[in-house]
């Protein structure tokens, strides 16, 4: 059986995914057709349910849930992992609202999180998430939400923190921060749908037995990071809610939700 599988190039979903995709572990019947994309493009083809298996920022699950369902493994979701918020200079948090704001794609999970924390900020420009520090750099931008491994680079292009907006959920509500999940299409058979959950458990452990050993797939995706920045990246966004969401996770998703309800009924 042939299903289609998107994620993104970053370390941490080619680090969860390698050893599935390249043969390093059994699939049984199972064959992976892979599509290695931005996330927002990945949120985007799920509103129109075109893969059978995706990653997704869970901002956007609201919106799919009739047509999908979250995977137990996979995940990324944790502490101290959150968006930041970063300009050329540090700005009053009180003046965020009359900036222009870059922002990694409308449905991510970066994107619910700065408008619960600055839910009067409207101005905000969609671009690639890997061109906001220069957008912010060259005055396209006042402001840019940063993901992935910016996080790692902003301070080095003499760019400053306004606020970590991950901290701010976690100090707000207590619970991890839920960036983006793995989901199947619900008309996938139920059994081939938990098979497919355990092969990602599968395939994390495996990445884990060789770590911090980096798979040429993780090296030649990540294009022109450093390794260092590459396990910084992995080590940041992989752990053990990856393999397992459990209740915490669960729960911190369903938060979340919520969240991002009142967010839509907002108008945000």
């Amino acid at each position: 059986m042939h299903l289609s599988l998107g994620f993104s190039p970053c370390p941490n979903d080619t680090f969860i995914f390698d050893a599935m995709v390249n043969n390093k572990i059994g699939t049984g019947d199972l064959r992976f057709d892979t599509a290695l994309e931005d996330v927002e493009t990945l949120n985007k083809w799920a509103l129109e349910g075109k893969l059978d298996i995706t990653k997704l920022s869970f901002a956007v699950y609201l919106k799919v849930k009739e047509k999908y369902r979250l995977l137990d493994s996979g995940s990324a979701l944790g502490r101290g992992c959150g968006p930041l918020l970063i300009a050329k200079r540090l700005i009053p948090q009180e003046e965020i609202k009359n900036c222009r704001i870059a922002i990694p794609g409308e449905h991510t999970t970066a994107n619910l999180l700065f408008s619960i924390a600055f839910p009067e900020a409207k101005n905000k420009q969609v671009m690639l998430f890997s061109d906001i520090e220069n957008a912010v750099l060259d005055g396209r931008a006042d402001v840019g939400v940063i993901i992935h491994e910016n996080r790692f680079t902003y301070q080095q292009k003499g760019l400053v923190k306004i606020i970590d907006l991950g901290e701010y959920w976690e100090q707000t509500t207590g619970s991890p921060i839920p960036l983006g999940g793995i989901f199947i299409r619900k008309d996938v058979p139920e059994a081939v749908q938990q098979q497919v959950d355990d092969l990602i458990r599968q395939s994390l452990q495996h990445a884990y037995e060789h770590y911090p050993q980096l798979s040429d797939y993780v090296k030649q995706h990540a294009q022109e990071m450093d390794e260092k920045v590459m396990r910084q990246h992995i080590d940041l966004y992989v752990n053990d809610f990856s393999l397992g969401l459990g209740e915490e996770g669960h729960a911190a998703v369903n938060r979340l939700m919520e969240a991002g309800s009142k967010q839509l009924a907002l108008g945000s």
